[in-house]
């Protein structure tokens, strides 16, 4: 049996005891402060026999191998959200990972639709190190799949937001549309702050920094031309191929595409127009263990033909010592360790705190004691700087479950 850290112990004390007296609990703790174990040995204490364990897919193996380890009384089944249709048998507690991916709003997305009925009655325990990484409002879904949710006075999300939402009309694309985003975190506070056990990073005792560097690269001359005329006249054709930005959701779309050097083009084609980013990747970080995310299929396919030996397993990347790691951020950013990696290379970025967030931390662990190195690619005439300003404004969000207990991080500009 795997002998726990003090503050797990104390953190699944506090959680069962949570679990009694309210029926749910929010385990919010940061990547790899080990939420895992910790919520599986508060179901042990809060004497559960049949537990439910939803996470993500690439997670199921990692949750499987701690539950081996912690020699267990009680059976668990574990499940990604996206198969909860195939779920059967009984239970007495749900534990839902990266419970954040539940928060949807307005509306409740398919899958925490489809949680709320199995979890119907029963106590439950979410795990996130991002609890509202984008705003507050993403509260109200995670804690309606809960019987016992502290606002099941409220049926639904418009009703809550009557009272916990400052309500505002913004115009989109020419639509004026309720914005639900400006939540009132002192009275969310106020009903919710006896749920949530938060622990930091530094709390657990790790050592190593975070460091951010953003990186220019010099993109090909056409590319840029590309870029420009795009912007300019909303359609280009390259090589016999229209690309079009006909609405201002597009344009930003394929204006993000070609940052990365690739498109789409208005046929269907994919087309790969400029391997600067790719190379300067190869040569800057020659001899070492990478890992990259990436954000379109397109740019999935000039990585790998840069990088031969390249594989997506998580568990493949750890144990060797030339494979470079590949992956789609959004498939890749929780519930993976890539901590073994010297570096993690944002080739692109997303419009997501989210990904930010999660994806940077794949590279943390207690066990790391030189600096996680991230580094965002930026071309020198594209849309990523702009991008990677934005995330970094929303990141509040999540820092304020942490608030007192600083972070250890740096950004550069190079």
């Amino acid at each position: 049996m795997i002998e726990l850290r003090n503050y797990q112990h104390e953190i699944a004390k506090r959680a069962a005891e949570c679990l009694d007296e309210h029926g749910c609990c929010y385990l919010s703790m940061e990547c790899r402060t080990g939420k895992t174990l910790t919520a599986l040995y508060a179901a042990s204490l809060f004497n559960a026999m049949s537990v439910l364990f939803v996470t993500k897919i690439k997670a199921i193996p990692s949750v499987k191998h701690d539950y081996s380890l912690l020699d267990a009384h009680f059976s668990l089944q574990v499940v990604n959200y996206e198969s909860l249709h195939k779920v059967s048998g009984e239970f007495d507690l749900v534990i839902c990972d990266e419970a954040h991916t539940l928060g949807a709003y307005p509306k409740p997305s398919k899958k925490t639709s489809a949680l709320k009925a199995m979890a119907e009655g029963l106590p439950v325990l979410y795990l996130s190190g991002t609890p509202s990484p984008e705003s507050y409002s993403q509260l109200y879904h995670q804690f309606w799949v809960c019987s016992f949710s502290p606002f099941k006075q409220y049926a639904n999300f418009y009703k809550w937001a009557n009272v916990y939402v400052d309500k505002r009309q913004k115009k989109v694309n020419g639509y004026l549309i309720t914005d639900y985003s400006k939540a009132k975190k002192r009275l969310i506070d106020n009903v919710t702050r006896d749920l949530f056990i938060s622990y930091s990073q530094d709390e657990a005792g790790f050592t190593s920094n975070v460091v951010e560097r953003s990186l220019s690269v010099k993109m090909d001359d056409g590319t840029a031309q590309v870029f420009k005329a795009l912007r300019r006249d909303r359609v280009v054709n390259v090589g016999g191929h229209n690309i079009v930005g006909d609405t201002p959701a597009k344009l930003l779309n394929k204006l993000h595409q070609l940052s990365g050097g690739t498109v789409i083009a208005e046929d269907g084609a994919h087309l790969i127009l400029d391997r600067s980013k790719a190379k300067f990747v190869k040569e800057r970080f020659a001899g070492k263990k990478i890992a990259i995310f990436f954000c379109y299929q397109s740019e999935l396919d000039l990585l790998t033909d840069e990088f031969p030996e390249w594989t997506d397993s998580p568990e493949e990347f750890q144990q060797s010592k030339d494979k470079v790691f590949i992956s789609q951020v959004r498939r890749a950013r929780e519930g993976v360790r890539l901590d073994s990696a010297d570096a993690l290379v944002f080739f692109n970025l997303e419009y997501s705190y989210l990904s930010y967030e999660q994806g940077k931390n794949r590279l943390v662990s207690k066990e790391r004691t030189e600096p996680a190195n991230i580094y965002f690619l930026c071309s020198d005439f594209g849309i990523e700087s702009e991008i990677l300003n934005a995330v970094h404004d929303k990141k509040d969000f999540t820092l304020s479950y942490y608030r007192g207990k600083c972070a250890r991080q740096l950004t550069i500009y190079d």
